[in-house]
């Protein structure tokens, strides 16, 4: 019997969050649609999250797609940026996880290296080897709104492997992967952290000169 899925390829920005959808069967994908959450307009940022978790939510409930792949952070020198950037990542995995859809995040490069073969191609280069392999006749004005599209595309050609970017199954799998100590021995169980940062069942030892 030949497999058929849904991928959905999220670019999640603060200014703009691209999107795509790809259908697969057996080894053939065909693009389904492309389209972009323009948050320009707004100046809230938490609003901006808002919207970016319902259109997300929204997104699965209409095409229920079987996997989600999104791009991770570029980490930049502005420390800012990141960190709205990451928040817009993480609303739109939270709604992806609520609705137990798989997760794979893939780095930039990572997206460009599948696509193009050029970790380092710039946004046009992406943009038209797209419209070459999935038949686009035309292509959108703001290319960042091909970004989602190419997410998707990249984990296709990966088939969700692992070992190309983080996965998560659900939302317990993803609690799991970050609930733990990143300090553990090499080999030994990750140990839970406490509310105030410290590893369960350690003592805290006072290291100040008694006088």
């Amino acid at each position: 019997m030949i497999k058929e899925k849904i991928i959905l390829g999220i670019d999640p920005g603060t200014t703009i969050m691209g999107f795509g959808l790809i259908k697969v069967v057996g080894k053939t994908m065909s693009f389904l649609q492309l389209n972009e959450l323009d948050l320009k307009k707004y100046d809230d940022h938490y609003l901006k999250l808002k919207l970016i978790f319902e259109r997300t939510i929204e997104l699965i409930d209409t095409h229920h797609p079987d996997e989600i792949a999104i791009e991770a952070p570029f980490f930049g020198k502005n420390v800012q940026s990141m960190l709205k950037l990451g928040r817009a990542q993480g609303v739109a995995m939270a709604a992806g996880l609520s609705r137990e859809v798989p997760i794979t995040e893939y780095a930039p490069k990572k997206i460009k290296m599948a696509i193009t073969g050029n970790g380092n191609a710039s946004k046009e280069q992406v943009a038209k080897m797209l419209q070459s392999l999935l038949g686009l006749k035309t292509l959108p004005k703001n290319l960042d709104s091909m970004d989602g599209l190419a997410a998707a595309v990249c984990h296709y050609y990966n088939d969700g492997k692992i070992e190309i970017g983080k996965s998560y199954s659900g939302w317990s799998a993803f609690v799991k992967e970050n609930s733990t100590s990143p300090a553990a021995p090499k080999g030994g169980v990750k140990r839970p952290l406490t509310p105030n940062g410290g590893i369960k069942n350690n003592p805290i030892v006072d290291l100040r000169k008694k006088k």
